[in-house]
């Protein structure tokens, strides 16, 4: 993945709770491959008329709003299922940061996984945010480094898992994040093949690497 320390770019408020990973992703395009993309769909049926047109009223549907990279919406983003594909259509469509007070647990752990910010801000600053993008097109800026997000004068801080923003800044996935350890963990190995012999499968290296 690519780090992410710092990011001032378009921003699309979208002013609704309890988006959920159908609404994000509806089911009938997950037969679709990675390579295919899933960005048009993004949103898909919330984003049009009930004869299947474009609604110009929904905010991802203005072109004065295109090329948002940083999405702000109400609480439990993500709730639902844990379908992965919810978040390859918000990478897909551009996004890398996720501004929300409270997200379901998996899509924050799938959006982490795949180079997208979930920062949790509180109520009041998301609905000032909401009400500064509303107001017209405007740009945010999210600082991993400092756990910030700006607007014009304004500045507030974000909650992120320790771990998670760890990965982010590096662009480590959860192998990689592993690896860190790699020392420690060979030499337990080591350790372990020397006090546990008849434990390790016949041709084992003491490392534990084939």
């Amino acid at each position: 993945m690519t780090p992410f320390t710092t990011l001032t770019a378009p921003a699309l408020a979208l002013p609704y709770a309890s988006i959920d990973t159908d609404q994000l992703i509806p089911a009938r395009f997950m037969s679709r491959t990675r390579a295919e993309g899933y960005g048009d769909v993004l949103l898909h049926d919330m984003r049009r008329k009930a004869d299947g047109t474009p609604d110009p009223s929904f905010p991802l549907n203005d072109p004065a709003r295109s090329g948002a990279a940083i999405l702000v919406a109400r609480r439990n983003f993500g709730s639902g299922s844990s379908r992965e594909a919810a978040v390859y259509a918000l990478a897909d469509a551009g996004f890398h940061a996720v501004i929300a007070p409270s997200f379901g647990d998996i899509f924050a752990s799938n959006a982490v996984n795949n180079g997208l910010v979930p920062a949790v801000v509180e109520a009041d600053a998301v609905e000032a945010m909401i009400a500064f993008l509303v107001a017209g097109p405007g740009k945010l800026t999210v600082d991993l480094a400092t756990t910030t997000v700006a607007w014009g004068k304004e500045r507030v801080a974000f909650a992120i898992d320790p771990v998670w923003r760890t990965k982010l800044l590096n662009g480590w996935d959860d192998l990689d994040l592993t690896m860190q350890h790699r020392a420690a963990i060979e030499a337990f190995a080591a350790a372990d093949a020397a006090r546990r012999p008849w434990a390790r499968p016949r041709g084992a290296s003491p490392q534990g690497t084939e």
